[in-house]
């Protein structure tokens, strides 16, 4: 089996490369490229690993024929156009966990310069003034700190601000009532953080609804002498509203290590008394670093080699322990999604994926992915598990899920039902002997039958002779016969028969075929 190749273009630690060679992968290395210099190389690799310097670009991802997987060494990802990754099936990964710790130590490491005032205090002392009586700074014992996220970083925030005897109050959308217990934290809405917290931190990332999210009127809003930290995201804060209210005295003290526009050459709050700021250092410690190149190499590794998805962006996760576990289920579904692709007619403006049995207790994710990755191939060609979702979405495709833990004739099922101009449609497969993915039901008529290779797919009046017409027609034109499934509804009315063949069959042959007697319609199949 030929190895995957990787891509390293951006320095990062060099146990990654070591992990991408042990694990089995061609890795190399390659830092401080233009952009045209890795669009020239881009197509050899089915693996491209950044940190912040590389942007992958459309015309990047067009140059990138062979590549299955971006991973991101760190958290944000603005560096890759994400649409245009999932539209062309690569997974876009990052590590979100590594750096946590750093990056919660750098908010607190901010808290306590902006209440001792540390950063202006040791200017002025290593100018010899020894200005003892113009700093006067508060302690944070006793003071609430107000979390705006409270996710994994936020979490080890609020962990390291109790250790320091602060009162934790946080505003995250997502945080439910367990988890603010689990955490030994007051869960309140956007205003009682802002109006009751002595120090505000924000942890949460930049989108179209937290983009201001401490815009001029909130910010106006907080607890007169207030100290604020960024560590998170640039474009969270109205940075202007903050310069005034700096000035103003309303707000006591600010701490950024992020700005909506970065790099932050300039700035209206540089020089502005009682406001911290360090370039984008959050992530930046020996720790962090080497945690994030290991991660991003371990989680590259085991999507190529083994179909292990972690912290997957534009595609659902899929752990290297649940990929086997899950793999005969999608190997089913694309099946299932892919006959139905090829026999239903028009457009297909709802499709319905239902799970039973043993498959209700799986991810559903994948299984969906999988099928709509089957259907989508009667639009395209280069269609994965990563692109079909949005493939699906673009051309206004419906498509709902549906998990039945009842038991059924088959200990396991997926079921999937599409609507057409004549109805809906629906085929059922299930697993059998060691994995082995079966056909049991089509369009209502049961049969058990193998999707494989090249196919015939007939429906037929139940009458005598007609099995030995088909079969005369395809040995009469060298067409030798692997499998033959059988269903019918009922004695004398409408049959079904699949049949397998050792090569794709002419269209002049499927024209005679649909020519027998009592035929109503002949449909070759390829899976």
């Amino acid at each position: 089996m030929t190895k995957p190749k990787v891509l390293i273009s951006d320095k990062m630690d060099p146990n990654a490369a070591k992990i991408f060679a042990d694990s089995g992968c061609d890795v190399d290395v390659k830092t401080g490229m233009t952009p045209e210099e890795l669009i020239a190389v881009i197509g050899e690799y089915e693996g491209l690993a950044i940190r912040s310097s590389t942007t992958v670009t459309k015309e990047v991802l067009a140059a990138a024929t062979n590549l299955k997987v971006i991973g991101r060494a760190g958290i944000g990802v603005d560096n890759v156009d994400i649409p245009a990754a999932s539209a062309q099936g690569v997974v876009v990964m990052n590590t979100p966990f590594g750096n946590s710790i750093t990056t919660a130590e750098h908010a607190i490491a901010m808290i306590m310069a902006l209440a001792r005032q540390i950063p202006e205090a040791n200017e002025l002392t290593q100018k010899g003034e020894w200005p003892k009586s113009k700093f006067m700074g508060v302690e944070v014992t006793g003071k609430t700190l107000g979390l705006i996220g409270a996710g994994n970083i936020g979490s080890i925030v609020a962990s390291r601000a109790q250790g320091l005897k602060m009162k934790v109050l946080a505003y995250d959308p997502f945080l439910t009532e367990e988890r603010a217990v689990e955490l030994g934290i007051e869960k309140g809405d956007l205003e009682a953080v802002i109006t009751r917290a002595d120090f505000i931190t924000l942890h949460t990332p930049l989108t179209d609804e937290t983009r201001n999210i401490l815009s001029r009127e909130r910010l106006e809003k907080t607890k007169k002498g207030v100290r604020i930290v960024n560590c998170a995201r640039g474009g969270l804060i109205d940075e202007a509203a903050l310069k005034d209210l700096l000035d103003s005295g309303h707000i006591a003290g600010a701490a950024l290590d992020v700005f909506a526009k970065e790099p932050a050459k300039e700035s209206p709050l540089f020089g502005t008394p009682n406001f911290i700021c360090t370039p984008h250092l959050g992530a930046s410690t020996t720790e962090a670093q080497v945690n994030v190149a290991l991660q991003v190499a371990e989680q590259m590794s085991d999507y190529l080699l083994t179909g292990g998805v972690t912290n997957a962006l534009n595609v659902p996760s899929l752990s290297a322990e649940e990929a086997p576990k899950l793999k005969p289920y999608m190997g089913l579904a694309e099946k299932l999604g892919s006959l139905v692709g090829q026999l239903a007619h028009g457009t297909l403006p709802k499709i319905s994926i239902e799970v039973e049995g043993a498959a209700a207790k799986l991810d559903q994710k994948p299984i969906t992915s999988a099928v709509l990755a089957g259907v989508m191939k009667r639009y395209s060609s280069s269609v994965n598990m990563v692109n079909a979702p949005y493939l699906a979405k673009e051309r206004g495709i419906e498509v709902s899920e549906v998990r039945k833990e009842r038991e059924s004739v088959y200990h396991t099922l997926v079921r999937v039902t599409v609507e057409t101009s004549q109805g809906d449609r629906s085929v059922a497969g299930s697993l059998f002997g060691s994995g082995a993915p079966r056909l049991v039901n089509i369009f209502g008529i049961g049969i058990e039958a193998d999707l494989d290779g090249n196919m015939l797919y007939i429906v037929n009046d139940d009458k005598p002779g007609f099995i030995g017409r088909i079969g005369s027609l395809l040995g009469e034109n060298g067409i030798n016969i692997g499998t033959f499934h059988l269903g019918r509804r009922e004695a004398g009315g409408e049959a079904v028969l699949l049949l397998s063949v050792d090569q794709p069959i002419p269209e002049d042959l499927v024209d005679k075929a649909a020519a027998l007697e009592g035929v109503k319609l002949v449909k070759p199949l390829a899976f």
